[in-house]
């Protein structure tokens, strides 16, 4: 049986609110979280990701009220992210209603955080978020950290082989160089980690056309996240599964209707 590809819609927040840019900068207000999930659950989204960006960067913690806040609100999987640090920051993020939680930055710092988080409470409630873009390493893609302010200095499919290694349940791969752009998602780099990671792959980063999508889940993607293109209205959650399942692709038929 084929599995359905999953369709989830990100909510990048700071201070309280939903904001995109391009290349992780510019950043323009786009709604209220809280306000944005509810109507994305009623539209069909399959899983949510909350990444509070300006956490790990402001080394504080995810904002705990706004993750419960969101959670009250969705009956669908919630994955947040932003300022992890510890197994007892992944504890309190369930409590307040998280299905998985999403760490980067702190999982370069101190790797071993993977294998603390996945003995406790298992693989399935963590995803690696992979900030990678091309740079001049062995793969020609190399990890930032802190938002995509900072180069890690890890190539990234040396990086996505070890994660997986350690336990990860899931990557998030997000283009740095694609995000925001509508230009299509970064298939390359789909396909380059696609062959290292044996686990599912969520391609995030650079959602324009319909068919952008369907690239992306050629070029070895299992989910598609995006972002703005949601946000904006340039395409509703329903169109985007409408025009994969047209295209024979298996998705979760919720949103069709």
């Amino acid at each position: 049986m084929t599995l359905a590809s999953r369709v989830i819609a990100c909510l990048d927040v700071t201070e309280g609110r939903v904001v995109k840019g391009v290349n992780f900068t510019d950043l323009v207000d786009a709604g209220d979280p809280v306000e944005m999930a509810k109507v994305y659950n009623l539209e069909g989204v399959d899983e949510l990701t909350f990444l509070d960006i300006s956490a790990s960067n402001m080394n504080r913690s995810t904002t705990l009220d706004v993750v419960a806040r969101t959670a009250e609100q969705v009956f669908i999987p919630l994955t947040v992210g932003g300022g992890i640090r510890s197994v007892a920051d992944v504890n309190n993020l369930l409590r307040a209603g998280a299905d998985k939680i999403s760490i980067n930055t702190a999982a370069i710092t101190r790797p071993e955080l993977i294998s603390e988080i996945v003995d406790r409470f298992g693989s399935q409630v963590l995803v690696l978020s992979v900030d990678a873009r091309r740079a001049n390493t062995p793969s020609g893609f190399e990890v930032t950290t802190h938002g995509g302010r900072e180069s890690a200095g890890l190539d990234a499919l040396a990086w996505v082989e070890k994660a997986c290694a350690l336990g990860v349940g899931e990557i998030l791969l997000n283009s740095m160089d694609a995000d925001g752009t509508r230009a299509g998602y970064d298939i390359g780099m789909i396909k380059a980690v696609r062959q290292v990671a044996n686990v599912p792959l969520i391609a995030s980063g650079g959602a324009g056309t319909l068919s952008d999508f369907a690239a992306a889940l050629d070029a070895g993607a299992d989910a598609l996240l995006a972002a703005s293109v949601f946000h904006f209205g340039i395409h509703r959650i329903g169109d985007v599964k409408r025009y994969l399942s047209q295209q024979g692709y298996s998705v979760r038929t919720s949103a069709l209707t």
